[in-house]
């Protein structure tokens, strides 16, 4: 029979009781530290932090992240949550920066896991080196507003175009069409189409259409072609959602 394991995410900044706490309040399994890539940027404390959570009889997991870029944040947890489909995942949103708290919080609400936020019981006159609050009062589930992510073949979609497009070509519409096809994308493979205006009536249905809609993606016209680019903010959701592409 599978356990369950209690999964904590916390992004690692200036603080140590707002992550202390819930690991003893929840009985933790195992807690992902998400560490910002410059690794001489953190507080000297973070080594009597590890030592308090190996006390606790934690699993603490290092995970190199960018806390102050919303996508890179989001597309660490939500493939965090993933890895832990079954187990019982909180995410802490009070640990890191701000930015890594929205990057936190869209997560939770693109997938099944919870954002959490932790009260402290002082917050002192702060030295920016120092940790920024004291102390433990609890933590309390933040309401959660869910979002739909791109599926998964609107998530290789916009991961052909970051390939494929070049300064000297741009992906067409039957270009995606021929990579589906050879990828047996669900849009295409759980429909067989007829003829190629159903291949194309399909993959505006089920792919385009939302991706414009989003703003991931957007439609060139060049003479009669079509031509499909990948936006910046489509790049930016590819970041996100990429690990969707392990289902395929």
């Amino acid at each position: 029979m599978q356990t369950i394991d209690e999964v904590h995410i916390a992004p690692l900044g200036y603080e140590y009781d707002r992550i202390v706490g819930p690991v003893r309040e929840h009985n933790v399994d195992i807690l992902y530290l998400l560490e910002h890539d410059d690794p001489g940027s953190g507080p000297d404390y973070h080594d009597d932090l590890r030592a308090e959570l190996d006390d606790l009889g934690v699993e603490v997991r290092s995970r190199s992240v960018d806390v102050f870029d919303i996508y890179d944040v989001l597309g660490i947890v939500t493939t965090l949550t993933a890895d832990h489909a079954q187990d019982i995942v909180r995410v802490n949103v009070s640990s890191g920066s701000k930015l890594s708290a929205v990057g936190a919080a869209i997560a939770c609400m693109a997938t099944d896991a919870t954002a959490y936020y932790v009260h402290p019981t002082d917050y002192p006159a702060t030295d920016r080196k120092e940790r920024r609050s004291y102390g433990y009062a609890g933590d309390e589930v933040l309401p959660s507003y869910p979002i739909e992510s791109p599926t998964t073949d609107q998530v290789a979609v916009m991961d052909f175009l970051a390939d494929a497009n070049t300064d000297a070509y741009t992906v067409k519409k039957k270009d995606i069409i021929e990579y589906a096809e050879e990828e047996e994308l669900a849009f295409v493979a759980d429909n067989d189409p007829a003829n190629d205006k159903a291949k194309f009536a399909l993959l505006n249905a089920n792919v385009i259409d939302p991706l414009l809609e989003d703003g991931y993606v957007e439609i060139e016209d060049v003479g009669r072609r079509k031509q499909v680019v990948l936006t910046e903010t489509g790049a930016d959701a590819l970041r996100a959602f990429r690990h969707k592409l392990r289902d395929i």
